[in-house]
């Protein structure tokens, strides 16, 4: 990762991509049966086979982040995946709760326990 990185690490929790309502109520039921979780790519992904109501809300969501990851990137000097990275070691590091899935890179899904989630490399480099 690039030093400039670094600095979109402070801004990263400002980047806030909301959806509609039904959509987030959709996104949260799945995360609560394991379906959909965060990736350290900072998008949502998905385990197994899900509704295509689940799909699209995911799909959704991810296009809206990519929309601000990219702006994210532009306005820093990075590349979007490492826009995309850096926010997804935050939301790692902070909104998984316990008992929701996750996954490091293109790793195994995991179920995140009582203690912290073991961060790629990377994210120490990014201020986490």
């Amino acid at each position: 990762m690039t030093r400039s990185i670094m600095s979109i690490a402070a801004l990263a929790a400002l980047v806030a991509v909301g959806s509609p309502a039904f959509a987030q109520d959709v996104i949260s039921a799945a995360k609560a049966a394991g379906t959909v979780g965060e990736q350290s790519d900072g998008y949502l992904g998905i385990k197994g086979t899900v509704s295509a109501a689940v799909r699209k809300a995911v799909d959704d969501l991810n296009i809206k982040r990519r929309d601000a990851y990219t702006g994210l990137a532009q306005k820093r000097g990075a590349t979007v995946a490492d826009a995309a990275a850096v926010t997804g070691c935050q939301t790692l590091a902070t909104r998984v709760s316990q008992g929701q899935i996750y996954r490091i890179g293109t790793g195994d899904w995991q179920t995140k326990g009582a203690g912290p989630i073991a961060l790629p490399d990377y994210c120490a480099a990014a201020g986490n």
